[in-house]
């Protein structure tokens, strides 16, 4: 399965690309690069250093091997393909390791709801990582699916990097859009949603034609008509008369508001809307935009907005299409909690000579801290999309059902497979192939994996 991706490497760092994916896959507990070799399948003349120096030194590029990866997920992917763009933080601390920060930490962070003490911010020290993500159709549940990350970029404080090469995160999110869209064939579509953070005029305007964005949108948004044909002389306008916003649309008393059915975050839920088509000016330019206000019938959720710069798209798919979004906090827990998502601690430079003068903050040594810090969480991704890939071609969702009620009785509603049940299907067949290769072994292949018990592989 791996083999399309072999272009990508010489021939050793192939080698040693497919031993640690493995090794990555099959290792249980905490995902150090130590712990991470000792299951990977390497040839007993190669050295232990040379799977270190496959993420320092050697010659490969993650944004190559995320455009093989595309290639690969191609044929499961609908016509309209559906990208996804969020952040995440990776823990680390030290004084010397490449690229850390204090950042807000929204999985730690007190959003003041439900409690006494309000709104609480809380920071962190570690990585934050720009993901584009692209989610894919599964057999069993097409309407969520699931979100395999794809294009990966360190965001850098301003306080700690060269200020010329400082890049914001909604600018990084843009180039990787950008990016993403010149794989994707012309007879297919993008289209990109992103939570409030990466709505704006920095992502929305550099998008270009046939890549359509969806995102929230704020209550006091200014709102526009399109600007007429030009008469007179001077230069000519790019908006027309002012329409209400979205506030003034959930407030006005004429009208009435339109139900409407969709499917959002796994059930079937009724929602009122109100829609127009204006220009929004201050994100999105010149482009018409198709502006979308939600209210809940029953109470229970604020009121919200919505825009998608494809006027033409149905209010039912922007909501739907949003609603998805979710998908890649999932794919970032399972990530984290399943495959040791920011575990490795490479990427430190060597301390300072006895006798020479310290000084705080980092000193890589090279460049070999930095490359191994930017090679490392897009190396861990492409071990969860070689997971996806490998039970989208050949797992069996009944069969991960069934192990999974019979571990696990008292979950009567779980209908599908989820990663852990992938990533146990994946590991139960790398074990049986190792212990079929051992000379000793004479248990036929489908005794092994009956007596492999899930909780030991997924533990």
């Amino acid at each position: 399965m791996l083999e399309p991706l072999a272009s990508c490497f010489s021939r050793p760092s192939f080698e040693n690309f497919r031993a640690l994916i493995t090794g990555w896959i099959l290792c249980q507990g905490r995902h150090c690069l130590s712990r991470v070799i000792q299951g990977a399948a390497t040839p007993r003349a190669a050295h232990f250093s040379t799977l270190y120096r496959f993420f320092s030194r050697a010659r490969w590029s993650p944004d190559a091997v995320a455009a093989a990866w595309f290639r690969l997920f191609l044929p499961f992917l609908p016509e309209v393909v559906e990208a996804i763009v969020d952040d995440t933080l990776c823990r680390h601390g030290g004084p010397r390791i490449f690229g850390i920060a204090m950042h807000h930490d929204g999985a730690r962070s007190n959003y003041g709801k439900g409690t006494s003490v309000g709104r609480r911010p809380i920071f962190s020290c570690g990585h934050c990582w720009v993901v584009v993500a692209v989610r894919v159709p599964l057999p069993w549940d097409r309407q969520r699916g699931i979100a395999v990350p794809m294009l990966l970029r360190l965001y850098r404080s301003k306080k700690r990097c060269d200020p010329r090469s400082y890049h914001k995160r909604t600018e990084l999110a843009a180039q990787m859009i950008e990016l993403l869209a010149s794989w994707i064939p012309p007879q297919r579509r993008l289209s990109v949603v992103g939570d409030g953070e990466y709505a704006c005029r920095t992502l929305v305007r550099r998008l270009r034609d046939g890549v359509t964005f969806i995102g929230p949108a704020v209550l006091d948004a200014a709102l526009f008509e399109p600007a007429g044909a030009y008469r007179g002389k001077g230069r000519p306008r790019v908006k027309g008369a002012r329409l209400p916003s979205p506030r003034a649309m959930l407030a006005r008393a004429e009208g009435r508001w339109r139900k409407l059915v969709v499917h959002i975050h796994g059930r079937t839920v009724g929602v009122c809307i109100r829609e127009q088509v204006a220009l929004w000016y201050t994100v999105a330019g010149t482009r018409l935009v198709r502006v979308v206000v939600t209210r809940d019938p029953r109470g229970r959720w604020a009121d919200r907005a919505f825009f998608s710069t494809d006027p033409s798209l149905p209010a039912r798919d922007i909501l739907e299409r949003f609603a998805r979004r979710w998908m890649l906090e999932v794919t970032f827990r399972d990530a984290k909690q399943h495959l040791g998502l920011g575990h490795p601690q490479n990427g430190w430079s060597r301390g300072p000579r006895a006798g020479t003068k310290t000084f705080p903050g980092p000193r890589p040594r090279g460049t070999r801290g930095s490359e191994a810090v930017l090679r490392t969480v897009p190396f861990a991704f492409s071990a969860y999309a070689a997971v996806v890939l490998w039970y989208l071609r050949v797992g069996q969702a009944d069969d991960a059902v069934r192990r999974s009620r019979r571990w696990a009785p008292w979950y009567r509603h779980k209908l599908a497979p989820s990663f852990r049940d992938m990533l146990v299907a994946v590991r139960r067949h790398l074990w049986t192939t190792r212990l079929l290769a051992h000379p000793g072994q004479r248990l036929p292949s489908r005794e092994l994996e009956r007596i492999l018990p899930d909780p030991l592989l997924a533990a």
